[in-house]
């Protein structure tokens, strides 16, 4: 990548010690560049954050209303979890009701996240299961897909009908064709598009009403569905969570792994993606709290803001050392 702009500073002291720099990019659901960072048509992959585009034939195709698939099982299907009880005990039921077990997931096993099911895990001397895998939502959303469709079992293949249903929505919704995919850490694939049209595609999920199609409806129940149950997109204390309940309806927001973040505004029609270049959380989260504050959805002064904006640094002692703020561009 190249071109890129400082998202964030860390300081320590009176001089900055660390900077982490990305693209960013707001726009509308035209596609019209409203503001960005860096360079907007700068490549990568969006990961997690392009959950809800994954989740949109599960929606589309009818499975979601054939297998009665609740509001929170549509944010499942939308998250990155933590493998708290109220996650995998919803992705467990979930699975039986399709007739499966773990062993029809293919995103791998995964030690929770939460430390309450991670300490559970180690004192009974247990292994962790594929459904505590921070992407068992989406897999149990790939396998509801897989039965409707009656496809076989290997749902993440590329040339698996499930995934060439996600792949023609992702295009589709990003309104480009994606360069090249890779495969994902819980082993599907994950295609490439340019921040700018990330962008551009959740502008088109804010902009989604119930009543003006197929596609906009299947976009408004996602969308609803994670800002419904912002603690089953990711979980308590975590940024996307905090950042959901702190905007109180006006966004919905995902990150992706090595430093993407995407927000769907319904109320300004207008969609954010971002991509920190050295893949740190906490340069993106800073970056898309300060998006939000600057586009008037966030308080910068309300509690949640204040963990990822102008944040204090302390040490083991309790110390104040410092501080990350955002970059002159974002501040």
């Amino acid at each position: 990548m190249s071109g890129s702009e400082m998202l964030a500073e860390v300081w320590r002291g009176d001089i900055v010690e660390c900077v982490h720099r990305g693209h960013a990019a707001i726009c509308d659901a035209t596609g019209e560049l409203i503001e960005s960072w860096g360079d907007p048509d700068a490549v990568a992959y969006p990961r997690s954050s392009s959950k809800m585009i994954q989740a949109l034939p599960l929606v589309e195709s009818g499975a979601a209303d054939r297998f009665g698939l609740t509001s929170d099982r549509l944010a499942l299907s939308c998250a990155s979890h933590i493998g708290a009880a109220y996650h995998t005990d919803r992705v467990r039921a979930w699975i039986a009701e399709l007739g499966l077990t773990d062993a029809a997931f293919r995103c791998g096993p995964q030690m929770p996240s939460d430390p309450e099911a991670s300490t559970a895990l180690i004192k009974t001397d247990q292994s962790p299961c594929q459904y505590h895998n921070n992407c068992s939502g989406k897999h149990s959303g790939f396998l509801t897909l897989a039965k409707h469709l009656g496809a076989g079992p290997e749902y993440v293949d590329i040339d698996h009908p499930v995934q060439t249903a996600v792949r023609s929505a992702f295009e589709d919704v990003t309104g480009t064709e994606s360069p090249l995919w890779a495969v994902d850490g819980c082993s599907a694939p994950n295609f490439a598009t340019s921040v700018r049209a990330m962008a551009a595609g959740m502008a088109t999920f804010a902009a989604a009403g119930a009543a003006a199609g197929h596609r906009d409806a299947a976009m408004v129940r996602l969308r609803e569905a994670m800002m419904t149950h912002p603690e089953l997109v990711s979980g308590n204390d975590k940024a996307c969570t905090d950042l959901m309940r702190a905007c109180k309806g006006q966004a919905a927001i995902k990150g992706g792994a090595e430093g993407y973040y995407v927000a769907i505004l319904p109320g300004l029609k207008l969609g954010v993606a971002l991509k920190v270049e050295d893949g740190a959380k906490r340069g993106s989260e800073l970056a898309i709290t300060a998006i939000l504050a600057r586009l008037g959805v966030l308080d910068p002064n309300h509690p949640a803001a204040r963990k990822y904006l102008n944040a204090p640094i302390r040490n083991w002692r309790g110390i104040e050392t410092g501080m990350v703020r955002p970059g002159p561009g974002l501040r």
